[in-house]
């Protein structure tokens, strides 16, 4: 199984969060782990804004940024082009999603018709996961 994590569920592998045990045995169970090119901004503006509201100090900021790049080499990355940005246009009229919500569904769905192990969508947003479901993901 390929785990697809949205940016929620991929904050909670470095910031203690409801799920967090939960998400960490989701990737250690998965024989690999995707996510979009855009998690990587996003994780890092969670980071900041737990910072700002002192939910970190300076010294955990700076160690989960560098872990974060550390492990980011190991994700599959799927970047954004213009199949999935359309994608992503149609998924969120269809579903009433977030601009970025439907980025990460439409590339869970891209990566889902590129391989032939079953993908595992992963995300802390009901509404994203339901559609997700809708749209056949796990």
């Amino acid at each position: 199984m390929i785990l697809y994590l949205e940016t929620s569920n991929l904050v909670k592998l470095y910031v203690r969060e409801a799920d967090s045990v939960e998400v960490s045995k989701l990737v250690s169970d998965a024989e690999a782990v995707a996510t979009s090119i855009i998690a990587y901004a996003e994780a890092r503006v969670a980071f900041a804004r737990k910072l700002r509201d002192k939910g970190l100090t300076e010294q955990d900021h700076a160690r989960i940024k560098k872990d974060l790049d550390r492990d980011w080499e190991s994700l599959f990355i799927i970047k954004l082009d213009d199949t999935v940005v359309r994608s992503a246009g149609d998924l969120a009229e269809k579903h009433s999603l977030r601009g970025f919500d439907a980025l990460h569904l439409a590339s869970a769905l891209e990566l889902r018709n590129a391989v032939s192990l079953p993908v595992l969508f992963s995300s802390s947003d009901t509404r994203l996961r339901d559609s997700a479901k809708e749209e056949g993901l796990q």
